[in-house]
């Protein structure tokens, strides 16, 4: 008499991976705060010398970046800029403007890498000090799994002043490790992306780190590291780019709100505080 054994089926499926991506300076050509200004302004959010001085600051911030002190101070200065701000007013102006903002400074190189990963089975994950309200909306524009960002702290419509969770420094390496915890992620086999020296504890979580447009102190970590070193330079509008791609309504763009204004008056502080690598499947 034959007996026949059935043999347990194992699972080979390989573990998930997923690709991280700061979004100023990596995936889009300016700091997504600073563009706000004019439109805050003529909302009557920011006054007329803190509108004027947001093109300096802008200038700062994409020739020098800013360090681990500046941004620690922005934070506090962010804190007391935005309470008693009604969230309505300022998820208004950001759906008026967003699109016509945000989406012409898309960087066409980082579009197509996220186009590259997504085609090799891995998530994509926007990882910014910017706020939740305008992060959101700009992953969504690019396709993005994941969004993890700043978040403020409402009570009865308005701001008060706090930051519930600042995604900055060792906090997004932080975050990282959690999302990748409850997605299952193989992070020695995922990538990131990010121009910002005060990003390394986020580039060191991962097993392929890159630098893209690195600010001085990260292009001196990266050669010593031996980590790729990206230049994204030709911005492009998604619509044109990717006609298929498609974009948020109305009501997910008006999710977008005080992280880019506060933000964006604190990176007007900061100014007066300061005279692709091949990816494998």
């Amino acid at each position: 008499m034959v007996v026949a054994y059935a043999r347990p089926v194992e699972n080979h499926l390989p573990p998930r991976t997923a690709a991280f991506f700061d979004l100023d300076k990596t995936v889009i050509a300016k700091s997504s705060t600073l563009a706000f200004g004019r439109s805050f302004y003529q909302g009557g959010l920011i006054n007329r010398r803190a509108v004027l001085r947001t093109a300096y600051a802008q200038f700062v911030y994409l020739v020098g970046g800013a360090d681990h002190d500046q941004m620690e101070g922005m934070r506090k200065y962010l804190s007391d800029l935005c309470r008693g701000w009604n969230v309505q007013q300022v998820r208004e102006i950001v759906a008026e403007t967003l699109h016509d903002l945000i989406d012409p400074i898309i960087y066409d190189e980082a579009a197509s890498l996220i186009e590259e990963h997504h085609a090799a089975g891995r998530d994509v994950v926007i990882v910014s000090a910017s706020g939740s309200e305008v992060v959101e909306p700009i992953g969504e524009m690019l396709g993005a799994d994941h969004v993890v960002a700043t978040r403020m702290v409402v009570e009865n419509g308005a701001y008060n002043g706090e930051i519930e969770h600042y995604v900055y420094g060792p906090a997004k390496a932080e975050a990282i490790t959690l999302l990748a915890q409850s997605q299952g992620y193989d992070l020695e086999r995922s990538y990131a992306y990010s121009d910002s020296v005060t990003d390394i504890p986020m580039l060191e979580s991962v097993g392929h780190p890159c630098a893209v447009n690195p600010d001085r102190a990260l292009r001196r970590e990266a050669v010593a590291r031996d980590w790729p070193v990206l230049t994204f330079n030709r911005p492009v509008r998604l619509n044109q780019r990717i006609p298929a791609l498609p974009m948020p309504s109305a009501p997910v763009l008006a999710v977008a709100a005080v992280g880019a204004a506060a933000a964006t008056a604190g990176l007007v502080w900061l100014a007066s505080r300061r005279r692709r690598p091949m990816i494998v499947s």
